[in-house]
């Protein structure tokens, strides 16, 4: 996978070149779908600030500052999402080698909709998880052994030291300019013999046949990410920079393991069960990539036109059929030593 480990060396086109991707007609429309379908949340405790009429986690400081949406819309895309990563993993909701009757304490660190804390505390009956997250996105509706708790990883944790058995992470991606920190929580936290698991993606949205482009729309996904990250002063080159392995191991974890995995977007792929991962994929970013892609445009200067006239040129992409794009996976677990 050797062109997962070096970040695109593309550089970002100015936000002016979408204006011919589509019609003035397109961009009304999808700005007018996008203006109907924004939820209404009114609840005291949701405190979040909008953006183009989408909600994102509320700015209390710049350690909680987030990219993605929180919104109803973004939500179902990820949970869409939970289930094409599940089946990307065979159906696994880990790969850690865990044991049920060792697993008494688990933490779900960014936890979003909390879909995979439920799912994984249904599955471990007798373990109590905890799922934290900046925003109380989270159903009230759970096993009674799980709980979420709203928390900001970047902050020094309260948990006891040693107290978990398992502690498990996914796309964290563009949310801590200090990842090393974040390791070295999570190994402090966890007890002797616990397993950390972290499953980050890759930003950059490639293909092997050469039919996304650098100049392309979903070719360009990744240089926005790349781009936007170093003017918030978050990387967003996670796996390029194999920073999960070398933060573990700088944290002292011992027998590390990784697994790459490619998540097509779309049914390109020929065999039965990548296709059916495709289709999943590519609704999760055909149903709301505004609410991945906002909040950074916006954060390049972008009008809100520009971003509505780029989204409209992903979808056009991913909706044809001359494009086999793809995006890659990592998954990295290791053991605190006894």
């Amino acid at each position: 996978m050797a062109d997962s480990t070096k970040p695109e060396s593309s550089t970002i086109l100015p936000a002016k070149h979408w204006a011919g991707a589509v019609d003035d007609d397109d961009a009304k429309s999808l700005l007018s779908d996008a203006e109907s379908s924004t939820a209404s949340l009114t609840a005291s405790i949701f405190e979040y600030r909008t953006l183009h009429g989408r909600t994102y986690h509320s700015d209390r400081g710049e350690k909680s500052q987030y990219w993605g949406a929180n919104d109803d819309r973004q939500n179902e895309s990820l949970d869409i999402n939970h289930h094409a990563c599940t089946l990307l993993l065979g159906g696994k909701l880990h790969l850690a080698p865990l044991k049920k009757d060792k697993v008494k304490n688990a933490l779900d660190v960014g936890t979003g909709t909390g879909i995979w804390a439920i799912d994984f505390a249904s599955e471990f009956p007798s373990a109590q998880i905890i799922g934290t997250d900046l925003s109380p996105v989270q159903p009230t509706w759970i096993p009674p052994n799980l709980s979420f708790q709203i928390d900001d990883f970047n902050l020094e944790w309260t948990f006891p030291p040693n107290h978990f058995d398992y502690i498990h992470t996914r796309w964290l991606l563009g949310t801590t300019a200090d990842w090393s920190k974040f390791y070295s929580q999570a190994f402090h936290h966890l007890a002797p013999g616990g397993w950390f698991e972290t499953h980050e993606m890759s930003a950059i949205i490639e293909s092997e046949d050469g039919s996304v482009s650098p100049t392309s729309a979903l070719g360009q996904w990744g240089s926005i990410f790349i781009s936007g990250g170093k003017k918030l002063g978050v990387p967003f080159t996670v796996i390029q920079d194999d920073t999960q392995k070398k933060g573990m191991e700088a944290a002292g974890f011992v027998d590390i393991q990784e697994k790459n995995l490619k998540m097509p977007i779309g049914d390109w792929p020929r065999d039965k069960e990548t296709k059916e991962i495709g289709l999943f994929s590519r609704a999760v970013l055909e149903g709301d990539p505004e609410g991945y892609v906002l909040f950074m445009t916006h954060s390049l200067g972008w009008s809100r036109a520009e971003i509505l006239r780029y989204i409209q040129a992903v979808r056009m992409e991913i909706r044809g059929r001359k494009v086999r794009p793809f995006y890659w996976q990592r998954v990295v677990w290791g053991r605190k030593p006894e």
